[in-house]
């Protein structure tokens, strides 16, 4: 394709047209090959001629010319459409690039992407070219346009206003509005928020809900708002309450709701027999939750919960494809389609043996054959590099007072408490599960400092440039050693660093943004295995500590949040105090 969005020119379709014609050799024929008829919803036999990145005919016939044709035959194997990853969120320290390469080793091409991080660090001009350039990898990647920050910003108009969602929204790419964090302010009579649904909805848009716990009196009022899906339910209930409001459903199985095998068997027990508007999706696991597989892993959860394997392999390609608008172009294997395929030595067991990812071999025989060269891409010309951290921390930094301080009840849920230790020392009690906890400008203009209970009991410095808004989090027991860890990460350009009696324990260097690392997903699983582990040794013990960095300053979860503004309570919609300039 010369075009991203997966059109052909004219003259690339006049090429097709006579490759049926028998007046032009196809790229790649594979013969011989059982696949899956999405529109008869059965497995039937035929050969599938390709022209470079277009499936150009299915059906029982040979091509006329072959002359320079790659011919495979494909006799007892299986051939399924790529898969299609509904609800992804491609800056979870890993980047799109090494999602999409590791990714596509186990069969899933397509992703629907978040673009949150983007907003926090370049123009919707560059963020426009980077959503766009980015399909040049062999995945195909299309988009989400966020309506808020999921936080308290300090400046919120420079990142979400009426030309920024208009921009984001008049591009190809953003397939949906969302995902719909703040609705709360939606259904309580926030119109500016109403107004770009429904400018997603005029542009023939999608909008995804994030509904937790929504009982079915909101989950209808939101319906009528124009929400179109959601990925939140955590019982068969739940889901059935979704379904009948008329949603699609994205089935979670992610590192902090790893729900996927409960709600199979919950669904079951409700009757639910009909899986046409339902999805699975992996929701931006950190990096060691995919070890195990992407979309496979999930589709081996299917399977062994007694799905049929034609409903189970829908559910992940067909059923996304049609719900978007993309049908016409992935989630089948038919003529027209880009040439995303995955070809199985088993139905049962959805870890391709061979991948195609736009019509080239990413995987053959179960060895990767990828090419390097189709996975480079210029982040520097994107304006993302490294972070350039000019200021220091000063000893003011380190003053911590105030009888409020969060506790943490599980990996992203946080309550307020009445501090109990010395704010003012130099190191916190080794016996304490309390730390120092600050968030810092990435630009030095301004901090907040609290005291955190829960994340750890011995952790003596630690600083990350990972969060929800690329704003610095430095906590510790150890002032001292906290600067320790500001300073590496400094010297790194930005990444997540322990620090301890003046030593660094573990890190991970984060050269991207201060929020994505440059190795692969296979390298970057050990680094972080290294650190949480690490973590836990000095007291951690829920279940994702990168999500606990990431949702400090979520205010769309309960109940207390360090944002850029200061504490916020999120039950009163206020300040308990308000951050400090620098």
């Amino acid at each position: 394709m010369n075009q991203h969005i997966a059109f052909w020119t004219k003259a690339q379709m006049r090429k097709q047209v006579a490759v049926i014609q028998g007046e032009l050799a196809p790229s790649l024929v594979l013969t011989n090959a059982t696949y899956l008829n999405t529109a008869l919803k059965k497995w039937v036999k035929a050969n599938i001629w390709i022209l470079q990145d277009r499936i150009v005919y299915v059906g029982e016939k040979m091509p006329e010319h072959t002359t320079g044709t790659e011919i495979t035959d494909l006799e007892g194997k299986f051939v399924v459409p790529g898969y299609i990853e509904p609800h992804c969120h491609p800056f979870q320290l890993y980047n799109p690039q090494s999602l999409s390469r590791y990714a596509l080793q186990r069969g899933t091409s397509v992703f629907l992407a978040d673009n949150f991080m983007l907003l926090f660090e370049m123009s919707i001009s560059k963020a426009l070219s980077f959503m766009e350039d980015v399909n040049d990898l062999p995945s195909n990647f299309f988009w989400w346009c966020r309506y808020d920050a999921q936080t308290e910003l300090l400046e919120e108009e420079n990142y979400f206003s009426e030309k920024s969602v208009r921009q984001l929204l008049e591009s190809p790419y953003v397939l949906q509005g969302g995902e719909l964090t703040s609705w709360p302010r939606v259904l309580h009579g926030d119109d500016t928020l109403l107004h770009w649904m429904l400018k997603t909805k005029k542009a023939g848009k999608k909008i995804e809900g994030h509904l937790p716990g929504a009982s079915e009196k909101t989950l209808t009022a939101m319906t009528l708002l124009g929400v179109d899906c959601d990925h939140e339910a955590m019982t068969g209930t739940e889901v059935m309450d979704r379904l009948n409001a008329g949603l699609q459903v994205s089935l979670r199985y992610s590192s902090i709701r790893p729900d996927l095998p409960k709600l199979l068997r919950q669904m079951k027990e409700e009757g639910i027999t009909n899986y046409e508007r339902i999805f699975m999706t992996t929701d931006g696991s950190t990096p060691a939750f995919y070890e195990e597989g992407v979309t496979d892993k999930m589709l081996e959860i299917a399977l062994e919960a007694g799905l049929d394997p034609v409903d189970a392999y829908m559910m992940v390609s067909y059923n996304v494809a049609r719900y978007y608008g993309l049908d016409h172009l992935f989630g089948m294997v038919a003529a027209g389609r880009v040439a995303h395929l995955n070809i199985l030595d088993d139905v049962t067991n959805p870890l391709p043996e061979s991948v195609l990812a736009k019509g080239k071999w990413m995987k053959r025989d179960g060895k990767d054959v990828s090419d390097d060269r189709d996975f480079q891409f210029d982040w520097e010309g994107h304006g993302i590099k490294k972070r350039d951290i000019k200021w220091d921390l000063q000893d003011e930094d380190f003053q911590f007072s105030g009888l409020v301080g969060i506790e943490m009840y599980n990996s992203v849920i946080t309550r307020p408490y009445n501090v109990s230790i010395n704010p003012f020392s130099e190191e916190i009690n080794g016996e304490s599960d309390e730390c120092f906890l600050m968030l810092i400008d990435k630009e030095g203009k301004w901090r907040i400092n609290t005291v955190v209970k829960g994340f750890a009991k011995n952790l003596y410095g630690f600083a990350s440039s990972y969060s929800n808004t690329g704003d610095l989090l430095i906590i510790g027991k150890s002032k001292k050693d906290m600067a320790v860890a500001f300073e590496r990460l400094k010297e790194v350009g930005g990444g997540i660093v322990l620090a301890e009696r003046g030593e660094i324990v573990a890190e991970i260097k984060l050269p991207l943004a201060g929020g994505m690392s440059n190795l692969s997903i296979e390298e970057l699983v050990v680094e972080e295995k290294r650190l949480t582990n690490a973590l836990r040794e000095r007291g951690y013990q829920y279940e994702d500590p990168i999500y606990s960095l990431l949702f400090f300053s979520s205010t769309h979860l309960p109940y207390i949040r360090i944002t850029q503004r200061g504490i916020y309570d999120v039950k009163k919609k206020g300040l308990l105090f308000p951050s400090i300039m620098r």
